[in-house]
């Protein structure tokens, strides 16, 4: 599978919700929607009030694996996300009025107004972002390694673009994550992309799972607009993870409508087709899911008005939330990298023995290490 290939395929006709409970359908459907129609206010609104303090990275188009984690991850999961971050940001459980006010940058965001879209992060959640190419996936593999250490039953999901797999250190968490069996999913989502560069123009084969899977890594190619699908696959990947049989590498073919970033147009560059972009339009992973479901009748106008009359009202109120939000308010900018009142490690670092790092160390060592 590759995006070239995809595009002859015309219309996906092999989405199905057979096997899968209503309420869980349901619950797809709406976080899908509820995730899209975020972002498009976000998108309307950001030129003409100019009131967002930071750029943004919208993911419209790509709403289905964020909402299959949504319902599969547990509060002491792990999920750690690239800087297209808003799905997984809700999926953890994010609340959209600190997302508003985080890209409005006032006191009441998910982090203090400070981060901005790209860095979301909220540790009482376990869910962190970041604007580093592949950061989330290096990270990843330290909580993961924490679980095994720990004999914890949790699991580390990072999810990425295509773009983090040109850096180096993408090839050794896969090395070492499969080295040390550990409970770890790395979610691609391939939207064809780093930036305006084709995946054809930056590596030599396309198709990222098959030379993941040369390193002995259990992986799953999909189409990434089918959420039932989608559903399917984490949910096994990360009872396996869970279980300790080891990590898996999912690469889910999908596709940003919008522009890299921002609320504009970027098509006027010339780097992508009005044929692809139609293509993966007439995809959309939410018409996908409402199509099956309307001919199982989980869905009609009613349904779907009453859900958009909810989800617009959470939205107006994230609105009114943020703008009325104070800014923050920071004496010393210091304090934004670091925190001198908790110098845990250099006090680790003064009884750490250096034989615990020659060639003869344990695999783990010992005490609180």
């Amino acid at each position: 599978m590759n995006h070239g290939e995809l595009l002859k395929m015309g219309e996906y006709n092999h989405l199905s919700i057979e096997g899968c409970s209503p309420d869980i359908i349901r619950c797809l459907y709406r976080f899908m929607l509820r995730l899209r129609r975020c972002q498009e206010a976000l998108i309307k609104e950001y030129y003409p009030a100019d009131e967002m303090r930071c750029p943004v990275h919208f993911c419209i188009g790509q709403e289905a694996s964020p909402a299959a984690l949504s319902l599969l991850l547990s509060q002491s999961d792990y999920l750690l996300s690239h800087h297209r971050c808003h799905g997984y940001y809700l999926a953890k459980g994010g609340s959209m009025n600190a997302l508003f006010a985080e890209i409005y940058g006032r006191a009441t965001g998910a982090n203090g107004g400070i981060a901005g879209s790209q860095d979301i992060s909220v540790h009482d959640l376990n869910f962190f972002s970041g604007a580093i190419l592949s950061g989330s996936v290096a990270i990843a593999v330290g909580v993961a390694l924490g679980f095994q250490t720990k004999a914890l039953r949790s699991v580390a999901v990072t999810a990425f673009g295509d773009g983090a797999t040109d850096q180096g250190i993408f090839w050794e968490a896969i090395n070492y994550a499969v080295l040390r069996r550990l409970p770890l999913v790395f979610v691609c989502e391939n939207n064809r992309y780093s930036t305006y560069a084709p995946l054809s123009k930056r590596q030599g084969k396309e198709n990222i799972s098959e030379r993941v899977q040369s390193f002995g890594m259990n992986v799953k190619t999909v189409f990434g607009n089918d959420v039932a699908l989608l559903y399917s696959v984490f949910s096994n990947a990360i009872e396996e993870a869970r279980e300790g049989r080891g990590p898996c590498f999912i690469e889910a073919f999908t596709y940003r409508w919008n522009a890299h970033v921002g609320p504009g147009e970027d098509d006027y560059l010339g780097y992508r087709s009005v044929a692809e972009r139609e293509f993966w339009k007439k995809n959309c992973p939410i018409a996908l899911l409402e199509k099956q479901m309307v001919g199982q009748n989980l869905m009609d106008s009613k349904i779907k008005e009453k859900m958009i009359v909810e989800i617009d009202q959470e939205i107006a109120t994230a609105f009114q939330f943020a703008k009325e939000s104070p800014f923050p308010h920071l004496k010393e900018w210091s304090q934004l990298n670091y925190n001198i009142d908790t110098p845990q490690a250099d006090r680790l670092l003064e009884t750490i023995d250096s034989s615990f790092f020659d060639q003869n160390q344990k695999e783990a060592m010992p005490g609180p290490y």
